[in-house]
């Protein structure tokens, strides 16, 4: 399995991953979108900078690959070509996979993501985690 960066003529395809497993999910305009792939796509991640480091969203794998680590695969991948602080938000059930990758809890986030975080929790539970390279 490979773990990469799409160049940005592929990325029509990360969505179209994301629509096959009926999934909510879609590639963002400004971030970099990376794949886990064998003879397919078989996860998708979106990396958005901002604030010096980067925010995580868009954590998907395909149903039939779950529990073999490509998740944790593609997010060390992805980590390993960023610097500075990665946050993202998840639910409380995901914070102990998160914390395996070296993720912690935190509440200090750029304003952006505040803003966000205060929003989203009108309507669902989510933790907001931290990687610090």
């Amino acid at each position: 399995m490979q773990c990469y960066p799409v160049p940005d003529l592929q990325r029509p395809l990360v969505d179209k991953f994301y629509r096959a497993h009926r999934s909510s999910m879609r590639g963002k305009g400004e971030a970099t979108l990376w794949v886990a792939k064998d003879d397919e796509i078989v996860g998708a991640l979106n990396l958005t900078p901002l604030a010096g480091g980067h925010w995580l969203t868009g954590v998907f794998v395909a149903p039939s690959r779950r529990r073999e680590g490509v998740a944790g695969r593609l997010i060390e991948a992805a980590l390993g070509e960023v610097e500075g602080p990665v946050w993202l938000f998840c639910d409380p059930e995901l914070t102990g996979f998160y914390q395996r990758l070296g993720f912690v809890a935190t509440e200090q986030l750029p304003n952006e993501l505040a803003a966000r975080l205060t929003r989203y929790r009108q309507t669902k539970t989510l933790i907001a985690l931290v990687h610090q390279r």
